[in-house]
């Protein structure tokens, strides 16, 4: 039993890149760090300064359709105030996932892998892991399959589990193109302008019960819709 591979233990690992893929990471890193030397930035935070005033940690969920400027828009905000902050993110341990994990990896991220429909459980361990480590965590509440905007359960149990709080975020693009995906994908237009949207923090007890997690799993959906202008 202990020489059988993982995979025949039951176990799922996550997809690598190949070569290639790791050559397109490189390539995407590339274009999105051009872009973002192009960005008009904005920030707004009318109900809450929460993270960024105070250098809290925390879990920022934001959709999976604004992934591409999400981390120049975390470096950006704490890499001169907080020196050293670190971050880790929940990805798909899908083939596509192998390469969103190489290119979290270039911009200094720490890739989880897991979802709701494999490695999930084993994903969540590692979530808390990082937060405890000091890590703030980074999550697509409705990744990687979707449906587009709605909130999936994993981020309440993140939360519950490691102490943090969720601060919702969302942004605007004036210049973008959409891509035929299920969460129609945004891709910024060199030279748009970025309204960032930070939401007011949810906190998920201990002890809460199935029926007060799906209360705020609720509550977390009406404020990232709150926050969402396509």
């Amino acid at each position: 039993m202990a020489n059988l591979p993982p995979a025949a233990l039951g176990r799922v690992i996550p997809s690598k890149p190949t070569w290639q893929g790791r050559f397109l990471a490189q390539c995407v890193w590339c274009v999105v760090q051009g872009i973002g030397v192009t960005v008009r930035w904005r920030w707004t935070a009318t109900e809450s300064k929460y993270a960024f005033d105070e250098g809290e940690k925390a879990i920022f969920v934001i959709w999976h359709n604004r992934l591409a400027l999400s981390p120049l828009m975390y470096r950006r905000r704490f890499e001169k105030r907080f020196p050293g902050r670190r971050v880790a993110g929940l990805v798909s341990a899908s083939r596509d996932g192998g390469l969103m994990a190489r290119i979290m990896e270039l911009f200094g991220i720490e890739p989880i892998r897991g979802s709701s429909s494999r490695r999930g459980a084993q994903a969540l361990r590692e979530l808390v892991a990082a937060a405890k480590d000091g890590c703030d965590l980074v999550i697509t509440p409705d990744g990687p399959r979707g449906p587009r905007y709605v909130i999936q359960p994993g981020v309440i149990a993140a939360a519950q589990l490691s102490g943090r709080p969720i601060v919702p975020v969302s942004y605007h693009l004036t210049w973008k193109y959409r891509l035929a995906s299920w969460d129609q994908f945004q891709i910024p237009m060199p030279f748009t302008r970025i309204e960032v949207a930070l939401g007011q923090p949810l906190w998920v007890p201990e002890s809460a019960g199935e029926s007060e997690r799906e209360d705020l799993r609720q509550e977390l959906q009406r404020r990232m819709v709150a926050l969402t202008r396509d």
